[in-house]
């Protein structure tokens, strides 16, 4: 199986007349996934390549049936986006755009657990979600992805999640589901949100968990995995030599006053029982070790 997402879930694309929603759409849609709408109130009645523009996301939902959407809005209008997602009937939102304000992250993240708790946000600022050979929304490229599991994989960041992803192919493993949670201070879905649902998937058999320096998210992660995973964990953490009060790369990614380390980060998830590689090469040897070790196709 997959998590959030499979071959029968309906995207629709807010941004998709814009340069980069229409090459990442059309990109979704040659790989499979059913990109069925797009949203711009300025060009309601025209298409993208045979894919229908609608005036709102309510409009599009109603039309086509739509339960996803992906949001390549620029940053200043993302808050609008995600609010008008969730109130034309969305379910699972995306957004792939980066630069969004802290303050407008924490806003609607309260307002979507508040006022639509049915809503799963997934983003900013995050490569997005690829269940191989089923469905792929964001900029993840698919020809990386092996499908067929037994893997599930949940990571902060966008580029270690593709190296992960080759990784396994390389060696012949296949994925449930890819899940880029990104970095930023505030994510819509969690480490645990995907935690929870590969341990109730019966498919995945294991779960690569990549994550990063900054905040409290993987150690909570950890006690979760220590006290409710049945299923092995085979991790990484980077930024291991990422000096204090500095911000690497993502917006979340910083220490201070000692807390978010990679060495605390690391030490905890091996104490909850994951195994822990220290480079990414190394995580995904572990992974393809407990793979054959189990015998897991």
């Amino acid at each position: 199986m997959s998590i959030f997402v499979d071959e029968s879930t309906k995207v629709v694309y807010q941004g998709l007349t814009g340069s980069q929603g229409r090459y990442y759409g059309l990109l979704n849609r040659d790989y499979g996934t059913q990109v069925v709408a797009g949203t711009n109130p300025k060009k309601a009645g025209t298409d993208v390549d045979g894919i229908p523009i609608y005036a709102s996301v309510a409009d599009a939902v109603e039309a086509t049936g739509a339960t996803a959407s992906c949001v390549f809005i620029p940053a200043a209008g993302v808050k609008a986006a995600v609010l008008e997602a969730a109130e034309g009937g969305i379910e699972f939102i995306v957004v792939i755009t980066e630069g969004v304000p802290a303050h407008d992250e924490a806003w609607f993240f309260n307002k979507l657990k508040r006022d639509f708790p049915n809503v799963q946000l997934l983003g900013p600022n995050c490569p997005g979600i690829i269940s191989p050979g089923k469905c792929n929304i964001g900029i993840t490229a698919g020809h990386i992805a092996k499908a067929g599991g037994p893997v599930g994989i949940v990571s902060r960041s966008g580029t270690l999640t593709y190296q992960a992803l080759y990784e396994l192919k390389l060696q012949d493993i296949g994925v449930t589901t890819c899940v880029g949670i990104g970095g930023d201070p505030v994510p819509g879905t969690s480490f645990i949100d995907c935690l929870q649902r590969f341990e109730a998937d019966p498919e995945t058999k294991a779960v690569m968990m990549i994550g990063e320096i900054g905040g409290s998210a993987e150690e909570e992660a950890a006690e979760y995995i220590r006290s409710e995973m049945s299923k092995p964990v085979v991790s990484y953490i980077a930024g291991v030599t990422a000096p204090a009060g500095k911000k690497m790369g993502h917006a979340g990614a910083i220490v201070s006053g000692g807390k978010g380390t990679a060495k605390a980060k690391m030490e905890a998830l091996e104490a909850a029982g994951a195994r822990v590689g220290n480079n990414p090469t190394e995580a995904g040897e572990l992974m393809v070790e407990l793979v054959r070790e189990h015998g897991w196709s």
